[in-house]
């Protein structure tokens, strides 16, 4: 509310200014990545620090939500912090620590345009509505297929309508 000062759209100007959400945005990839693994076929030998060796064509799982719950990455790791994205806490972290979008010559090319469609989303919703977890459910829980979704019977909201003033 305080960025969009009652517009009724999110300019491309302003999308810059949506830090806070782009943060809580990034930590909700962070701790639910949409496609929580991806698989890759080696184009050369890769030999890990003890010296173990996979050959190339070897076909390789990445887990990324165990990537992104990583407690020697994460402090904290199930713990809800947009902070954890802020410039002074993100300078220093390696680029594939955090990969939502996968990484690499496969990223995916859609990633700017995705996180600029859900900050215009979630600032737009934030301006006219309050939302709540509805607690009488249970908690939802996180189930990794193709995609990660809730276990259901799903994710469920209150939503309730802001009081203009």
């Amino acid at each position: 509310q305080e960025v969009l000062q009652g517009r009724s759209e999110v300019t491309w100007d302003l999308l810059a200014s949506l830090k806070y959400i782009t943060m809580c945005l990034k930590e909700s990839l962070r701790m639910f990545p949409p496609v929580p693994q991806i698989f890759r076929q080696l184009e050369s030998p890769l030999t890990f620090p003890d010296g173990r060796t996979l050959s190339e064509g070897s076909r390789v799982g990445i887990s990324k939500y165990s990537l992104h719950h990583n407690p020697h990455v994460w402090e904290n790791p199930m713990e809800f912090d947009p902070l954890r994205f802020s410039p002074e806490n993100s300078k220093d972290r390696n680029p594939y620590a955090f990969v939502p979008f996968a990484a690499g010559p496969r990223n995916c090319i859609g990633q700017h345009f995705a996180m600029n469609e859900l900050k215009t989303a979630v600032a737009l919703i934030l301006q006219r509505f309050s939302l709540t977890l509805d607690d009488t459910r249970e908690e939802p829980f996180p189930v990794p297929k193709l995609i990660l979704r809730a276990k259901k019977p799903g994710l469920f909201l209150k939503i309730s309508p802001l009081q203009v003033e």
